[in-house]
């Protein structure tokens, strides 16, 4: 007997009511974040110098620290939050998944 199976046994009714909902608004929330964070790596600057800077050893210059409160720099971090949230998002819905259908963590031939 599986730890899953023994999850499912005794599911109280607000889980069977509740779940199904929270995994909706999850859904729903990963697909709009995806199409915002697709339209953020759209609208961003392309980075002339490639990634290089490490291999070339060229010195930051006064505009490189301030970047961070660009628009650019905003947009960067919005980008990399809004990644963070869709990965947690993903990791929440999956593990309501395998509470609320135990069934979909075992494999049957």
């Amino acid at each position: 007997m599986d730890i899953f199976s023994l999850m499912a046994t005794g599911l109280p009714t607000w889980v069977t009511t509740s779940f199904p909902i929270i995994r909706g608004i999850l859904i729903g929330y990963i697909a709009v974040a995806a199409i915002v964070i697709t339209i953020l790596v759209l609208l961003q600057p392309s980075n002339s110098q490639g990634g290089l800077t490490g291999i070339t050893g060229q010195t930051d210059t006064y505009y490189s620290h301030n970047k961070g409160s660009t628009r650019e720099g905003r947009m960067k971090k919005a980008t990399a939050w809004i990644a963070i949230s869709i990965v947690i998002a993903a990791i929440l819905f999956f593990v309501l998944t395998l509470i609320y259908n135990p069934s979909a963590a075992s494999t049957s031939a």
